[in-house]
């Protein structure tokens, strides 16, 4: 099981990579899209806020806090996904789009705007929302791609082990 979780966890790091690229690429390209931040960046300025720190916060530390939480939060439901993923390698791509779909609307639906660091998702243009969603389905698609080809690489390697099989 720990070997699942480890997996799962860096394919949710690098799953976090496309993701991002994702985001960038088409919020630049949002119609009529108001100049704020990508949510990861929304929810650090949150929770400094919150912890009475922001004025001491450099835009690099603003910065480098966004993408360790980023892809933090892409390890720990990576994580998870490692744990709950199919043993199949060939369904793993598609539980992923849905494992990525449920993070989203359990992130944005669910305890972001319910911890009060993040406004609830009726409030965002609908392409935010649309964008936001693009972004979870790629990651989930990437996180499952990755987690089938180490599964696979696992499973040649160490036949006898039915924790990777």
């Amino acid at each position: 099981m720990l070997g699942r979780m480890l997996m799962g966890a860096a394919a949710g790091t690098a799953a976090a990579i496309p993701m991002t690229a994702y985001w960038e690429y088409m919020h630049a390209r949002l119609p009529g899209e108001p100049a704020r931040p990508l949510p990861p960046r929304e929810i650090v300025e949150a929770i400094a806020v919150r912890a009475g720190v922001s004025r001491q916060l450099s835009e690099r530390d603003v910065q480098n806090l966004t993408l360790a939480g980023h892809f933090g939060y892409g390890a720990a439901t990576g994580a998870l996904f490692g744990m709950v993923a199919p043993r199949g390698a060939a369904t793993r791509v598609a539980a992923g789009a849905l494992f990525g779909l449920g993070v989203w609307a359990t992130s944005y639906l669910g305890w972001l705007p319910a911890a009060g660091l993040r406004q609830p998702v009726q409030y965002d243009p609908i392409d935010r929302t649309r964008l936001m969603i693009g972004g979870h389905v790629v990651w989930g698609v990437t996180l499952g791609l990755i987690a089938a080809l180490g599964t696979g690489h696992r499973a040649r390697a160490s036949t006898t082990d039915p924790a990777f099989v």
